[in-house]
């Protein structure tokens, strides 16, 4: 029955002569801007900090759980970096830190959580509602939260997806999971934002040498700086899949003609 409509609606989508155009987003500079960056601390989060400033950002707020965590990218970056606590799992949290983060141009929702996991194991379950709660209720915390502050200031929300999101790993099952759901939120929510003048990024990494990555088992993850330099390349051009590392852009060949023609394709018209 679910075939109907949608054999029905065909004809109504909207092909673009040329499916790449699809994937393209207003152009973000970091130039000047005002970043924040959920779980900014370590690993891909503290990368994207140090690339946005290298790169002209004015301001970066470094949004994590333990304020104490951030001292040595205070020390580093000095006024250009304000600590403030939140905790995506926390709804009250986030609505607070939007409420300090008023100039904001450029939200990073990066802060994440991953359980090694099989569907079979004894913590699957507990698994995958921590991870739900953070990976994907958190990106719907952080939209929520800052989604009129973007409007405002025609501004981005990068999320941090993964090649999981694509493709379930056993061992990670219940992460795979997550990041799926976390990635069809962000589809919707770049739907919802693209005509108000919000670019939307979401980010695809493979194994990336972080704690996480070495969590997941994989001890030659590729660097942090592939994904944030990938980052400020994709926002510049325009971008809405970002598959930053040689792993990642294995997925990306393979995944580009569905992305093309069904993610990107418009069904509304």
């Amino acid at each position: 029955m679910l075939l109907g409509p949608f054999r029905r609606s065909r004809s109504k989508i909207n092909w673009h002569k040329n499916p790449s155009e699809r994937n393209k987003i207003e152009s973000i500079s970091i130039e000047n801007k005002v970043a924040l960056v959920t779980g900014a601390n370590r690993g891909i989060g503290k990368a994207i900090v140090e690339s946005f400033i290298n790169h002209g950002a004015k301001k970066v707020y470094l949004a994590v759980r333990n304020p104490e965590s951030t001292k040595a990218l205070e020390e580093q970056f000095g006024d250009k970096v304000v600590t403030t606590q939140a905790d995506v799992s926390d709804a009250d949290s986030i609505k607070r830190l939007a409420e300090q983060a008023q100039d904001v141009d450029i939200v990073v929702n990066n802060a994440g959580v991953l359980f090694q996991s099989s569907p079979f194991g004894e913590d699957a379950e507990a698994a995958l509602t921590k991870e739900l709660d953070v990976n994907v209720f958190g990106l719907l915390r952080v939209a929520n939260a800052f989604a009129d502050i973007l409007v405002k200031n025609q501004g981005a929300l990068v999320q941090l997806n993964s090649v999981a999101s694509i493709k379930n790993f056993a061992d990670l099952s219940t992460y795979s999971a997550s990041k799926a759901a976390s990635y069809s939120l962000t589809q919707g929510i770049r739907w919802e934002l693209k005509d108000k003048g919000v670019a939307m990024l979401s980010v695809h990494p493979g194994p990336i040498a972080t704690d996480m990555g070495t969590e997941a088992g994989f001890d030659d993850g590729a660097s942090t700086t592939t994904v944030s330099e990938g980052i400020v390349e994709a926002l510049a051009a325009g971008d809405f899949h970002l598959f930053p590392d040689e792993m990642a852009k294995q997925f990306e060949t393979a995944y580009q003609s569905f992305s093309d023609n069904i993610v990107m394709a418009d069904f509304s018209e």
